[in-house]
């Protein structure tokens, strides 16, 4: 019954060896490059390909259970449904990564630093993907207040409500620059950077997922339908735990890029050993994650007792250690081995663009999933899955590609010099 799945882990194994480089058993065997710039291309390419098969796996006909003999099981592609933050996680220790061996390498990175690595980088192409978006809006037909679609516009709420990621990526970058500028004392730095990221958690703690603040208390619970549009889920900044629970990899990413030669030595003695304590590690801390989740939860504004801004907090900090140690064992495993091919490469070059137009392709095939009022379709082996699922990969790389190019085309509008250094950077998506 679940094809479309084992075909889909049978081809991410494909992709995982293909290309793969082992430096082989022995003690003294270890790649000195792990950490190149092609190597955490082809890793951003892999995360870009996961943050896709998230978004797939989130849509209700892919977590529809099933009966298989006497039991209930998951939907399809269940192992993705919980896992966009780690594969983001990613992400952010690559931008880490990547300030911090700039900034260490280059004299002069900071001279510039907002124009080319969050104008050119962040904030134009946020823009751009606002406008490609209101032009979808308005194509679908889509109707929202004057004042949402001015919002939308200024990038107050989302045009795009996947695009949350370039918003917090600037504010780290602004709080990187402001920091990094004008404080001699680099520990100083590292630690406002970890207060920064600290306090967008606590922010999201406080404004859950939509304005709990805005009426009387558990006014949500017999009057959301009808509240107005800014009081809504995800309309505002921060409200969800995904604009801040996978952003503390990025003070991973730096401290692994100040660190790095002393973490790689301290690793390659008893290797395999602590490769084996960081797994071990790793499954704790997903079971801590895990327990926090069901225990506490999120979305705790649905239990009657307020926005139940405790248990929010104690979820994250259950998270958070998880969202960090999956960057860590990946840097650990990469010691050994790494994969590059073709497409990790591909997607590595276009993970930004795949990403911000992915909800386009997502929802523009849904058709294949819902009938005409809104019931699921349901069809022997699942095959109108395994059709969505082609048309959104497809549709979001070509769609990709179109934004990039248009990307490309409005930095040469605003500055004469050529923008290719906006891309195939560690710091960037």
């Amino acid at each position: 019954m679940y094809y479309l799945s084992f075909i889909v882990y049978a081809l991410i194994l494909f992709l995982l060896i293909w290309g793969g480089k082992f430096a082989g058993f022995k003690n003294t065997q270890f790649h000195e490059n792990s950490s190149s710039l092609e190597v955490m291309k082809s890793l951003r390419g892999f995360a870009a390909i996961g943050v896709i098969l998230h978004h797939i796996s989130q849509e209700g006909e892919f977590q529809r259970a099933n009966m298989v003999g006497r039991n209930w099981v998951p939907g399809e592609l269940s192992i993705f449904v919980n896992a966009g933050y780690l594969f983001v996680a990613i992400f952010f220790f690559c931008s880490g990564y990547g300030l911090i061996k700039s900034y260490d390498s280059k004299p002069d990175y900071l001279d510039g630093f907002m124009k080319k690595r969050v104008v050119k980088t962040l904030v134009i192409p946020f823009y751009v993907n606002v406008l490609l978006y209101a032009v979808y809006h308005l194509i679908k037909g889509t109707k929202m207040p004057l004042a949402h679609w001015i919002t939308n516009f200024l990038g107050l709420s989302l045009m795009n409500e996947y695009a949350w990621y370039p918003i917090v990526a600037v504010l780290l970058y602004i709080a990187f620059y402001v920091f990094f500028k004008n404080i001699k004392n680099q520990k100083v730095c590292y630690l406002l950077m970890a207060v920064v990221i600290f306090l967008m958690g606590i922010f999201f703690c406080v404004t859950g997922h939509f304005a709990w603040w805005a009426g009387p208390k558990n006014w949500w619970l017999t009057g959301m339908q009808n509240a107005a549009w800014w009081k809504q889920q995800g309309i505002i900044w921060f409200f969800g735990e995904w604009w801040v629970n996978s952003a503390p990899a990025l003070i991973a990413g730096m401290i692994f890029a100040r660190k790095e030669e002393k973490i790689r030595e301290w690793f390659k003695h008893l290797y395999w050993l602590k490769l084996f304590g960081a797994f071990v590690l790793m499954l704790a801390l997903s079971a801590i994650s895990a327990f926090g989740q069901m225990k506490f939860g999120y979305w705790t504004e649905w239990s009657g007792n307020g926005p139940d801004i405790l248990k929010k907090f104690i979820t994250y900090c259950c998270q958070v250690p998880e969202a960090v140690m999956i960057t860590i064992l990946f840097f650990i495993i990469m010691l050994k081995y790494y994969a590059i091919n073709p497409v990790s490469r591909f997607f590595g070059n276009i993970s930004l663009e795949t990403y911000m137009m992915n909800l386009i392709a997502i929802e523009s095939f849904r058709f294949l999933l819902y009938g005409k009022y809104g019931q699921p379709v349901s069809k022997p082996w699942h095959y109108n899955l395994a059709i969505y699922f082609v048309c959104v990969f497809a549709a979001s790389i070509v769609l990709g590609l179109l934004y990039k190019l248009v990307n490309k085309y409005v930095i040469k509008l605003f500055f004469k010099d050529k923008p290719k250094e906006v891309v195939n950077q560690n710091e960037t998506v």
